[in-house]
């Protein structure tokens, strides 16, 4: 049986283990991007190649970072309706 999980984690991107590596063609570029870096204190390397395309994957993947999403808390059967009646939410609009 072939194992999934090697029990090695993945170090979080930006930090001193995993730094963001992105490759850049100018020097102003370089000093735009670095300032990004610096702003939200991400640990990165920038490579200047002018000879090879733009690359700034890891720093659209940090800008982009997912927000936790807050949920509506649910009303239960036993509480009083939120339509304000003063009965019992499954006795009034639960049915």
């Amino acid at each position: 049986m072939k194992k999934i999980f090697d029990g090695k984690k993945t170090a979080k991107l930006g930090t001193e283990k995993n730094p963001a590596v992105v490759h850049v063609k100018t020097k102003k570029r370089m000093k735009e991007v670095a300032k990004i870096f610096e702003e939200n204190d991400w640990k990165y390397r920038i490579e200047l190649e002018r000879d090879k395309p733009e690359d700034i994957t890891d720093l659209e993947i940090l800008l982009s970072w997912p927000r936790p999403t807050e949920t509506e808390k649910k009303v239960g059967r036993n509480e009083p309706c939120p339509c304000g009646s003063g009965k019992k939410y499954k006795k009034c609009c639960g049915k």
